[in-house]
């Protein structure tokens, strides 16, 4: 029947696009960690990193800035306000590391309704080198950081950039950010980066500013709500390629709760109807439940056992996460698994808020997307 066999296409095609996107980056993982990031020149280099706030394991992660095994790097420090608490913490960190070049930056440019795009501004003006890395405050940088990003940039790269692979976990709801984070998100990024079809995640972006100041310079960014999104959009419009580094960095997540998980996860999806609606659209059929309802509904029809048919499906769904996990060297515990259950659970909640809602919260602060335009 018509039916059966559009149930059975839809269950058929989720399951080899899992174990494709599994497969292959697991593979790329595995190989990347046998072999050391060599590139073939070590130009000097910007370190962006903007910042607001203190949060889990943040110390550790800008110190990681003074660390970096690279010739030739100054460190720039961005905060918008100067009574932030975290000025003592950077200014401590620069005072004990006097061999690295470094400046805390105070102030604001509004030119977008992205508050690190704005906070990031004066530090990209103020950059000595071509090549500036803008990274986010809780990214802990290995001693080999430049040289993994620089390895993977070509004649025709416009950007290297690397999703956050979460680390440093503590509790159930950081161990449900990492099964959002690790196996899903970062999955389907480096699956797509190794089809060719990468994009920016604006965790880590290694930037040219002689790239970037022809299109526009860093105003040009201001164009999408996300910087990420609108860097994307911009280098594949002037016909550069976007690259992802195979073995990202992590970020300590530490402890969580539901509110900050769930928040931040919403926010994301809008950002991504937002700025990708095409994209965003098929995102439904991303986790497992679309698939497993398929799978119930062609068992059904089939007059197959239902559990049983489910329990199968789901079994090779999760093993095939667990087994990348463990390939990758990323975070694996007990609670894995059943942290990847209620993220698919919780996804086409998700999904349906990140169409209907224009709201969402940024380290604190409401902010909202621009209405669509009206058409009377």
């Amino acid at each position: 029947m018509p039916i059966e066999a559009a149930a059975s296409g839809t269950c058929t095609i989720a399951a080899l696009a899992h174990l494709a996107s599994t497969s292959l980056v697991a593979w790329r993982a595995a190989r990347d960690r046998q072999r050391p990031a060599a590139p073939v020149e070590r130009p000097p280099i910007t370190l962006l990193r903007p910042v607001r706030g203190l949060e889990n394991h943040l110390e550790e992660a800008l110190a990681s800035s003074f660390r970096l095994d690279w010739p030739h790097y100054e460190v720039i420090f961005c905060v918008k306000d100067a009574d932030d608490p975290v000025v003592p913490l950077i200014q401590r960190l620069i005072a004990a590391n006097p061999h690295i070049p470094a400046r805390l930056l105070v102030g604001d440019d509004p030119i977008s309704i992205n508050p690190k795009l704005n906070n990031t501004v004066k530090g990209w003006r103020a950059a000595r080198f071509d090549l500036i890395a803008m990274v986010d405050s809780n990214v802990l940088l290995p001693s080999d950081f430049f040289a993994r990003l620089l390895s993977e940039w070509r004649e025709d790269t416009g950007l290297v950039c690397a999703p956050p692979i979460a680390a440093r976990v503590e509790g159930f709801w950081a161990e449900l950010e990492c099964a959002f984070l690790n196996t899903y998100q970062t999955r389907w990024q480096l699956f797509a980066d190794a089809l060719g079809c990468g994009f920016a995640q604006g965790k880590v972006m290694l930037y040219r500013r002689s790239i970037l100041e022809p299109l526009g310079g860093i105003e040009a960014l201001a164009a999408e709500p996300a910087e990420d999104a609108a860097t994307t959009k911009l280098l594949r419009a002037a016909g550069y390629r976007i690259r992802v580094v195979p073995r990202p960095f992590e970020q300590a997540l530490g402890r969580r709760t539901f509110r900050e998980v769930w928040n931040r996860q919403l926010r994301w999806a809008r950002l991504r109807r937002e700025t990708f609606p095409l994209l965003y659209a098929a995102e439904i059929a991303s986790g497992s439940v679309m698939p497993a309802l398929a799978c119930g509904l062609w068992a059904w029809l089939a007059e197959m056992p239902v559990l049983p048919a489910l329990f199968v499906l789901l079994l090779f769904w999760y093993a095939a996460e667990a087994a990348l996990a463990r390939s990758a060297g990323w975070h694996l515990t007990r609670w894995t698994i059943p942290a990847m259950i209620l993220r698919d659970l919780a996804l086409p909640i998700l999904y349906v808020q990140g169409w209907v809602g224009n709201q969402f919260v940024w380290r604190g602060n409401a902010m909202r997307l621009a209405e669509p335009a009206s058409n009377g």
